[in-house]
């Protein structure tokens, strides 16, 4: 039998209480364990711990993929002053997936970014955010959902590469972002588009991997065009051990 391919995940890193005593835990959504393991690879997660120890972690997995989460990245990474809307930012985790993300980029290893994640793949490659949709591009219908994250909201369009693997029809997806690509970073391309313009996907076509989408395609109901997209991030795996 074939071994799988080792897949970090990186966990949100956030303060609960206990006790009335804020403690800190890293949490991960069982919905990307699941997406990985139906891809065939082995989900390691991985917590926010000091970025010196990315080289060692990165030695032991076959491909990345970098999770959302309820905060933002912090605007100065990007040379923008702070929105009045910008959510709150969690430096630690940042620190270390920015560490992941350049690490794995510069050894062209299979990373995928997950909504937050393809944004911090952006920024990583020189690209802009926006802070905050609502208030920066009024033109949106919104793309924050209200309700099941497992049903769609909207429709997006794949392009190139995403629509080889997944068909160019428009493809309903989740929502659960108030911010977006503002402008792509180096060597980045446009792979799926919203309604209202705003990128929801992109590749970089010179790597062996190099994805992000702005949904979560591991927690639609709708799996079938959704789990291509991991299914092609642990190929890549395959290919690169």
């Amino acid at each position: 039998m074939p071994v799988r391919p080792r897949v970090g995940i990186s966990a949100d890193y956030e303060a609960r209480p206990v006790r009335e005593v804020a403690t800190f835990h890293h949490v991960l959504q069982h919905y990307y364990i699941e997406a990985v393991l139906r891809a065939g690879g082995l989900p390691v997660v991985l917590p926010s711990v000091d970025p010196a120890l990315v080289p060692e972690y990165a030695a032991g997995l076959d491909a990345l993929v970098v999770s959302g989460g309820d905060f933002d990245l912090d605007p100065a990474l990007f040379g923008e002053a702070r929105h009045e809307r910008l959510g709150r930012i969690v430096p630690e985790r940042t620190a270390f997936e920015m560490a992941l993300l350049r690490h794995f980029d510069a050894g062209d290893k299979p990373v995928l970014g997950i909504c937050g994640g393809m944004q911090a793949m952006n920024v990583l490659r020189g690209g802009s955010l926006y802070q905050d949709l609502p208030s920066q591009k009024r033109s949106t219908p919104g793309h924050s959902q209200i309700g099941d994250k497992r049903l769609a909201w909207h429709n997006v369009s794949p392009s190139g590469v995403l629509a080889d693997w997944i068909g160019a029809a428009p493809l309903p997806v989740n929502s659960t972002h108030h911010q977006a690509v503002k402008t792509l970073g180096a060597g980045l391309v446009a792979a799926a588009v919203a309604e209202d313009g705003i990128v929801e996907a992109f590749v970089d076509p010179k790597r062996c991997y190099f994805v992000g989408v702005q949904w979560h395609p591991e927690a639609m109901a709708e799996r079938e065009r959704h789990d291509r997209i991991y299914a092609r991030l642990v190929a890549a795996a395959h290919t690169s051990k």
